[in-house]
């Protein structure tokens, strides 16, 4: 019997390769791994249990993923695209009323995030996920049947809708993370996030087109939870749960640490907190135009007396955007890949980019608004197109500088900041500047007054703009080393580690010993046990035995 002595933090045991779970089951127990008993030899490794999922299925998987994502934007932009008319119907609503529609449904939404996302690091994800999609169905259908006196029922049904919404936002990206690695989890990540500026625009133009159609704005709101129902079916039919951290090809898997332990070691992850607060500022900017630019379109045209109705402008607005989309989020993920080649903190670098060259664009086309709606229009389109460079970036990011146990609490966590200080309070505040602005006018409703307000209002959105590049720029000089310790915890090796997520409450346990063997822990070999015995104190005296 050998004795060494090793400091490890006050948590406990080493964790184990992850058996296929039931699937009604939690997929990681915190007591995981006690008693597997491998020693390394290819005949006790065979009676592991293992996982694997076909890239046929895992492609379906992505592809049904992406239908949905499609329908929570499209669901979540429909309200923009008939704004105007939400407004006259609740007795002629302000801006800032107007902006508290949804205001409220990305503040719930925000809330609920960092629940879902801890039950998504330990129950069945896409349960939670058909959950979410049934309450946002079922919300969003009820809020078109409220009466115009009661303007503040329809903003609660709003918001109970972001709580639907949390759960799916916050559950898909992980699976996709444990579906694919490297390169095909980039292009699997632009796939599902074509949906955001693609679902926000079809939001647009949907809701316009059947409100225009069926002569009420209410119907805009009925398309997607039909849809939403069809997605549910999809989902527990032919999506796949997959083993979390599967696509590590790592057989050493973490288990799940305490929540606390969680948020401290994400706080501390420097990658994740300031490629956050960029995506913050790129959520304030999106989240800002999404909700009123159609608005200040309309005004615009007013302004400039063309004859353009709210149905046409949204429908403009929402074509722009899917195509800013598709280009924005395909371009972003081409120059990422084609730039890391050289350069391993090409990542964030490209979202600083996007962001710093959006500036002038979103600048000029507010200034120029007042004298060509064409002009305004192209300048929107390309300052969108930058803007949309990010979204797959980021969650890349994400995902490869957190370890798989945390991935979903850490996606709740981006969702929570970047929505609590980002596109939760931006319509709002832009909206509360316009407003101000306006009531310096005699008739604060005149169209040219609301043009003049709302226009000065936006300016705010380029040096938001400008502060998110910085944070991105930030980014990129810790991303490499975050990514590398990342991995090393993921693949078992605690050398140089002190991450607790390595430790779960336990007694003894058994640990997979091969080649790989982490040397941090006296470099044993493939034949030794290691058994972890508690002592009072900070230090844990590990023994081998042959």
């Amino acid at each position: 019997m050998t004795s060494t002595s090793y400091p490890f933090d006050d948590t406990v045991q080493l964790s184990q390769i992850m058996p296929t779970q039931d699937d009604n089951a939690p997929i990681v127990g915190n007591n995981y791994a006690a008693n597997v008993g491998i020693n390394g030899n290819d005949s006790q490794q065979a009676n592991v249990s293992t996982f694997s999922v076909s890239k046929k299925r895992a492609c379906l998987t992505v592809f049904i993923l992406l239908l949905v994502n499609l329908l929570n934007y499209m669901d979540r932009f429909t309200v923009a695209g008939v704004l105007i008319d939400v407004k006259h119907y609740y007795h002629d609503l302000g801006n800032s009323d107007a902006g508290i529609i949804q205001t409220a449904f990305i503040c719930t939404y925000m809330v609920f995030s960092p629940i879902f996302g801890y039950l998504g690091d330990r129950y069945t994800r896409k349960y939670l996920m058909v959950f979410g999609i049934l309450m946002w169905s079922v919300f969003t259908l009820a809020s078109s049947f409220i009466p115009g006196d009661y303007f503040w029922a329809f903003v609660l049904l709003r918001a109970l809708v972001g709580i639907g919404e949390a759960s799916y936002s916050t559950i898909a990206p992980t699976i996709i993370a444990d579906l694919f690695s490297k390169h095909q989890r980039t292009y699997a990540l632009m796939v599902f996030y074509f949906a955001i500026p693609v679902g926000s625009g079809l939001g647009y133009i949907v809701g316009s087109i059947v409100a225009k159609w069926l002569g009420e704005w209410q119907w805009a709101l009925r398309v997607t939870p039909l849809l939403g129902v069809i997605c549910v079916i999809l989902i527990i039919v032919v999506a796949v749960e997959p083993q979390r951290g599967m696509s590590e090809n790592s057989q050493v898997h973490v288990s799940n640490s305490g929540l606390c332990t969680d948020i401290k070691d994400l706080i501390a992850n420097k990658s994740f907190m300031l490629s956050s607060a960029g995506f913050t500022c790129v959520a304030f900017v999106t989240g800002a135009l999404a909700f009123l630019a159609p608005s200040f379109m309309y005004y615009s045209t007013k302004f400039l007396s063309q004859m353009e109705s709210e149905s046409s402008i949204s429908t403009t607005f929402g074509g722009i955007t899917v195509l800013a989309g598709f280009i924005g989020v395909g371009m972003g993920a081409w120059l990422s890949r084609t730039y890391k080649r050289v350069n391993p903190r090409a990542d964030p670098l490209v979202c600083a980019g996007g962001l710093l060259t959006c500036v002038p664009f979103l600048f000029f086309a507010l200034f120029v608004s007042k004298y060509n709606t064409a002009a305004t229009w192209v300048l929107i389109f390309f300052g969108e197109t930058l803007l949309c460079l990010n979204w797959a970036i980021t969650a890349d990011i994400l995902l490869y500088v957190v370890i798989p146990t945390r991935r979903s609490l850490a996606e709740s966590g981006q969702i929570l900041m970047s929505h609590l200080f980002g596109d939760a309070i931006s319509p709002y505040i832009i909206g509360l500047i316009a407003d101000s602005l306006a009531d310096n006018h005699s008739n604060s409703k005149l169209p040219s007054v609301q043009f003049v307000s709302m226009q000065t209002a936006l300016y705010l959105t380029t040096f938001v703009c400008v502060v998110g590049g910085a944070f991105y720029l930030a980014t990129a000089i810790y991303v490499e080393q975050d990514k590398k310790k990342a991995e090393k915890i993921s693949h078992g090796n605690l050398e140089d580690s002190d991450d607790d997520a390595v430790f779960t409450d336990g007694s003894d346990v058994n640990y997979l010993a091969d080649e790989d063997v982490p040397r941090g822990i006296g470099g044993l070999r493939s034949d030794q046990e290691v058994r972890v015995a508690f002592t009072d104190g900070d230090h844990h005296e590990i023994s081998t035995a042959s």
